[in-house]
């Protein structure tokens, strides 16, 4: 109720002229704080997260620009991918970081807005990459002769083009219409701007807002899943007709590295926006939003480096480069 909560204070809200509508200046961010004891240990445990995810990400996009053996399609998705992981952290963590030490959680509307829309897209648009980069795997095992061809330069540009312009503009349309809905309150119960979370605080149900919402989820989570496992398929039956055992074995290598991606990612998605909503299923909500927005990105170049002997021998010679660098500085 509105009157009864102590959170809704003057000038938070502003009544548009000529408008039945209420636009709230700032958010309340309820985020974790029922739990006082574990909001340092989650204060701890995402900031860790956090710069492990800048660090291995930012290095997987260092490597693939200057490693010449690394400039193929697919190591060119990777970049896009460990960019698009970079975005859509920064896009919420440092805001949960700073009010998990703040006793007044609040976020401006623009910030919430930017936070919303930045969350919406790179999540977007990573469901479409996933896809392009089963796709692009599926080229290089069933039709290795014509890879070169059917995944040239110009091809992998539109497809993380399409990528992109797809998440953006999903999110987008999503976005307008969450911030156009009238809200009865300013207290989101979350840690961040989620959209669903913010649905929950309007005035009434739109009938509009939540058929864009289960026409977006349906588009980037079961097709973009049913095209990479069709993909699989494909991909599974060559190469077990596979006769080298080093074949085979560098096959699975690639394709196992993309897969645990997938299967992270698509798992932590799908069981936020595709199951029933419940209130009592919020507090749970959160811890998976929390994993699936600091622990995926955070594991995605871990996995792609450990799976992957190309990519540790990329990361040695960059090594070796820096120590050599810093040899001749101290000479």
């Amino acid at each position: 109720n509105e009157e009864n909560n102590p959170r809704v204070t003057a000038g938070a809200k502003k009544e548009m002229p000529g408008e039945n509508l209420t636009t709230w200046s700032f958010f309340f961010l309820e985020g974790f704080s029922k739990y006082p004891k574990l909001e340092i240990v989650l204060f701890v445990f995402s900031l860790v997260m956090y710069l492990v995810t800048l660090l291995g990400n930012s290095t997987l996009i260092l490597i693939t620009i200057l490693d010449s053996r690394l400039q193929t399609p697919m190591y060119f998705f990777l970049g896009n991918l460990s960019f698009m992981d970079i975005c859509y952290t920064s896009a919420s963590i440092p805001t949960l970081l700073v009010n998990l030490l703040s006793s007044r959680k609040t976020i401006v509307f623009s910030g919430c807005a930017v936070q919303m829309y930045l969350s919406l897209a790179m999540g977007s648009t990573e469901c479409v990459l996933l896809a392009v980069m089963a796709y692009d795997r599926y080229v290089a095992i069933c039709n290795p002769l014509r890879y070169p061809i059917l995944m040239n330069r110009q091809v992998c540009v539109q497809l993380a083009t399409v990528s992109w312009v797809t998440g953006c503009l999903t999110a987008l349309l999503e976005t307008g219409f969450a911030l156009r809905m009238p809200l009865c309150g300013n207290l989101i119960d979350h840690f961040t701007c989620e959209i669903l979370a913010v649905l929950k605080l309007a005035c009434a149900s739109s009938l509009l807002m939540d058929m864009t919402v289960l026409a977006v989820s349906v588009l980037l989570l079961p097709i973009p899943m049913l095209l990479i496992c069709i993909s699989y398929v494909f991909i599974l039956s060559t190469i077990l007709r596979i006769s080298s055992a080093e074949g085979r074995n560098k096959a699975f290598s690639t394709c196992g590295a993309h897969l645990t991606v997938v299967v992270l990612y698509y798992g932590a998605a799908l069981s936020m926006y595709l199951k029933p909503s419940s209130s009592g299923s919020q507090q749970i909500d959160k811890i998976i939003s929390l994993l699936y927005g600091v622990l995926t990105p955070m594991l995605n170049p871990i996995i792609y480096s450990l799976r992957n002997k190309e990519v540790k021998d990329a990361m040695k010679k960059l090594q070796d480069k820096i120590s050599s660098h810093q040899t001749h500085e101290r000479i």
